[in-house]
């Protein structure tokens, strides 16, 4: 993790936070009908928009080749570039889906990737933020996949792929696990303290640094609990059934749902 990142928040401006959307999921009628939703949500938000963390798995795959990216999501990349050169910082985390973003929405979108956890600083409060994937205890078998996937021989064996094969595979492979796992979703249920993975960790980070919150996308579950009367954890829930989001408005973090 580098060093942390001032931000300045406007006056009675507020910083939104949100994660997976998984775009392209679990078929593009129904991902078309959520990216419009998401254009809503970021209209709404606009006028008090200080700052938009986009924090994982805002596309259920993304890869980047020199000159080709997925087809699709017009309507979202449109909105999110409006909103770029209206001034509003755009900041990207990579997710376990679509971590193979490089250079393109920097370029088109004047946006910050992160790759890794980082702490901002923002007033007097210190914000810890991630994706939240292969953090914490256990799940080895993925961290040993992330490695393979973030490797930069195995992705440069990738893009040599004709995108038409490479996009497409990888696509269809990752709609077939969305598929599979969306009632598994809908069943989700907070585990207890001892065993959420990501409360785990952070209650370590806690003890050696203090943060005021922990916000990570990834769990697919909303959440806001207390780790001390200080600090707190708080999960984004995703945008395939909750449609959760986070503000922080300059104290405090509250989690909301998207109502129309």
């Amino acid at each position: 993790m580098t060093s942390p990142i001032t931000l300045t928040l406007p006056a009675n401006k507020k910083i939104f936070f949100a994660s997976d959307f998984h775009l392209g999921a679990p078929t593009r009628e129904a991902s078309l009908k959520r990216e419009k939703k998401i254009v809503r949500w970021l209209e709404k938000i606009e006028a008090e928009a200080g700052a938009i963390f986009l924090v994982g798995d805002i596309f259920d795959f993304w890869f980047e080749y020199w000159h080709a990216v997925p087809r699709g999501y017009t309507r979202l990349l449109g909105k999110l570039a409006q909103l770029s050169d209206a001034g509003i910082p755009i900041i990207f985390f990579t997710g376990n889906h679509d971590m193979w973003m490089f250079d393109y929405f920097k370029q088109e979108l004047n946006g910050q990737v992160f790759r890794q956890p980082q702490v901002f600083l923002v007033n007097d409060k210190k914000l810890y933020v991630a994706h939240g994937d292969g953090l914490g205890p256990g799940d080895y078998f993925y961290k040993f996949l992330k490695l393979i996937f973030r490797n930069k021989v195995c992705q440069w064996l990738f893009a040599r792929l004709h995108p038409n094969f490479g996009i497409g595979l990888a696509s269809f492979l990752s709609r077939r696990s969305r598929a599979r796992n969306l009632k598994k979703q809908a069943d989700e249920k907070f585990l207890g303290e001892d065993r959420e993975w990501l409360i785990i960790y952070s209650k370590e980070l806690e003890q050696a640094t203090h943060h005021d919150f922990y916000i990570y996308g990834h769990r697919h579950l909303p959440l806001d609990f207390p780790l001390n009367p200080q600090s707190r954890y708080i999960n984004l829930g995703e945008w395939l059934t909750n449609f959760t989001y986070a503000v922080f408005d300059g104290k405090e973090v509250q989690l909301y749902k998207f109502e129309e």
